[in-house]
């Protein structure tokens, strides 16, 4: 019989966070017409469907142009100030 270290269940914890993120990621993608549908996209999302980096998503976020949310460690950011920033053409 082997012996369980606090490594080991590090490890496992790790993997269990990592499969969860992957699933929710997943039906995310899968649902993104329902995401947009509720009002909020996540970050990877808004990236996608404007072809922007990170970095600029985050300028966007900092300087008030899209309203946003942070839960768990994600960010959401608002569907209709996504459509505004079209409408003003000020990406």
């Amino acid at each position: 019989m082997d012996t369980i270290t606090k490594s080991d269940l590090n490890i496992l914890r790790n993997q269990i966070i990592s499969d969860i993120g992957n699933l929710l990621d997943n039906k995310l993608a899968n649902n993104n017409q329902s995401e947009e549908e509720f009002g909020w996209m996540r970050s990877k999302s808004i990236r996608k469907k404007l072809n922007i980096s990170a970095g600029t998503l985050q300028n966007l976020r900092i300087t008030g142009k899209i309203r946003f949310k942070k839960i768990l460690g994600s960010y959401y950011y608002n569907s209709e100030d996504l459509m505004h920033l079209f409408d003003d053409g000020e990406i």
